[in-house]
Parts: C-alpha cells; sequence; structure tokens
C-alpha cells in the first residue's frame, strides 16, 4: 500500500491514507489512524470497503473516512 496523498495531523493523531491497486485495475483504500509515541504508540488500521478506479479517488476517500473517526471517537463527539 502506498500514500497517494500526504499525511494529516489532526490534534494527537496522525492520518495516513493508503491506496493499493488490484489485479483487475481497481483500487482499494485503508486509511493508518496513529495515536501516542514511542512504546505508547497506538496505530489503528481501517480497511475500507469501497473500490475505486482512480487512485487519488482512493486517497481522498481513506482520509476523509479518518477524520470521520476521529470526530465520532472524541470524548465531544460521545457527549
Amino acid at each position: 500500500m502506498k500514500n497517494a496523498l500526504p499525511n494529516v495531523v489532526v490534534g494527537k493523531y496522525l492520518v495516513s491514507p493508503l491506496t493499493k491497486r488490484l489485479d483487475n485495475g481497481w483500487y482499494a483504500a485503508s486509511v493508518s489512524i496513529r495515536s501516542g509515541t514511542g512504546s505508547g504508540t497506538h496505530d489503528r488500521v481501517l480497511r475500507l470497503t469501497r473500490l475505486f478506479t482512480d487512485k487519488l479517488a482512493a486517497s481522498q476517500y481513506a482520509t476523509a473516512e479518518g477524520l470521520n473517526w476521529i470526530r465520532g471517537s472524541s470524548p465531544a463527539a460521545c457527549a
């Protein structure tokens, strides 16, 4: 998997979109959401189910889903 877009830093999170070209020519998307440093680092990887014909579109979707996950997991959003 490779990045088509740069990583995005949001507060304590680093959002990294990942794409992979499949054998059929379509692109699969995943997103890594990392927090912490050193031995306290936590990395959550979400594999997304939509497929894309374009690498950039897959990266944009992965970034958006990572940002949505961060918004949904914040204490303010849960209140």
